[in-house]
């Protein structure tokens, strides 16, 4: 047995029962399997909270799994006040994210179990952490396909939802009652580090950020001392909320360019005009969410890396990313080579990139690779 967590509507034979109840899961000739949160309105009909026969899943087993996932985390190393506390199924605690900005918990109850066990989980979080404000985000598209409404505000405690965090050498501000995610994505902390790095090694002059959000790499780049950096998004409030970082960390506003435009056409119009730069980031929303969406997503991918590598000076340094669960590591390495060879660019991959070790991948959930990422060296 594979002990994945997610059983599917396919796979099941017969039985049913509420949502987010417990049910017994069996092999065809009766042996057991596992202990599963039953889902009847999703694809995914049973997500597994135990694989042990004599464990009783009740409140007792959920404190203790959300206790064992907190003090994970003091065994990573996390340069920041804010983190992920709970990753899900990574974490035994499927349909749950949790995380952390500073006094400030932010959960998603995902999954029919997890909401059935909302209670009893927020309290959890709140004992196994010493903290009193705990956030509901539970906005998610995915709760739609469990059946679920949107729900979102405070779930215990109250206090202000614009928030300052630390990360490394730079402070940013979220939001956790609109920014995206739980407020921000916390999962590419480690990247940011890395960007500064190669600013501050391989001085930066010129860099572009697209689909840049709240300013995250636009930050890490300036503290690494790059000399301007021009960042694009295509939403309003985004560029707003990445100009006041930039200025939070003591930063001329010279040192920065904000576009509300297309990433694509900018590219374009970049190349059309000969304009190069030394480094470039491309951290693009999730094209593929399904592996039934990647070849349309392939295809939006390529050509934002094509379009970046011409513009990528001789030298320059790419770093490039896909957070689609649909497309692989593999698969995005393919993508990206091909982007070359069609832009006629060589170049050197330095590094492999993924999530922040606060977003753990486990040996029996792959699909916990959803951020994957690629630092290319022109040559």
């Amino acid at each position: 047995m594979r002990r994945h967590p997610w059983i599917f509507e396919s796979a099941i034979a017969k039985g049913a029962a509420d949502a987010g109840e417990t049910v017994r899961v069996e092999s065809s000739d009766g042996n057991f399997l596992a202990w599963a949160a039953y889902s009847p309105a999703s694809k995914i009909r049973a997500r597994v909270w135990s694989f042990d026969e004599s464990q009783r899943v009740d409140a007792t087993f959920l404190i203790a799994a959300v206790a064992s996932s907190v003090r994970a985390r003091a065994r990573f190393d996390i340069q920041s006040d804010s983190m992920r506390l709970v990753h899900g199924e990574s974490d035994g605690l499927p349909g749950l994210i949790v995380d952390r900005y500073g006094e400030t918990l932010v959960a998603q109850f995902l999954s029919s179990g997890a909401e059935r066990w909302k209670e009893v989980l927020a309290d959890a979080l709140l004992d196994a952490t010493g903290l009193t404000k705990l956030y509901e985000r539970s906005d998610a598209s995915g709760r739609a396909l469990e059946g679920l409404p949107e729900v979102s505000g405070w779930l215990r405690g109250e206090g202000p939802v614009d928030l300052v965090l630390r990360e490394h050498d730079w402070r940013l501000a979220v939001n956790i009652a609109t920014g995206h995610k739980t407020g921000f994505y916390l999962d590419q902390r480690d990247s940011r580090r890395k960007f500064a790095d190669y600013s501050r090694r391989l001085k930066f002059e010129r860099v572009l950020n697209c689909y840049c959000y709240t300013g995250g790499f636009t930050v890490a780049a300036l503290t690494g001392g790059a000399t301007h950096v021009t960042s694009i998004d295509s939403s309003g409030p985004a560029l707003e909320k990445a100009a006041a970082n930039v200025a939070l960390n003591g930063f001329e506003a010279s040192c920065a360019t904000f576009m509300d435009a297309d990433v694509n056409a900018s590219l374009r119009q970049f190349g059309a005009e000969g304009r190069t730069f030394d480094a470039i980031v491309l951290d693009p929303p999730k094209f593929a969410p399904t592996v039934a969406h990647a070849e349309r997503a392939a295809r939006a991918y390529k050509d934002i890396n094509r379009l970046a590598f011409k513009i990528l000076a001789p030298g320059g340094v790419l770093f490039t990313y896909s957070c689609s669960g649909g497309i692989s590591a593999d698969l995005f390495h393919k993508i990206v080579a091909s982007a070359g060879i069609d832009a006629q660019v060589d170049g050197y991959i330095s590094e492999r990139m993924g999530g922040a070790p606060d977003h753990p991948m486990t040996i029996n959930f792959p699909e916990g690779e959803y951020l994957k990422g690629l630092v290319v060296l022109r040559k």
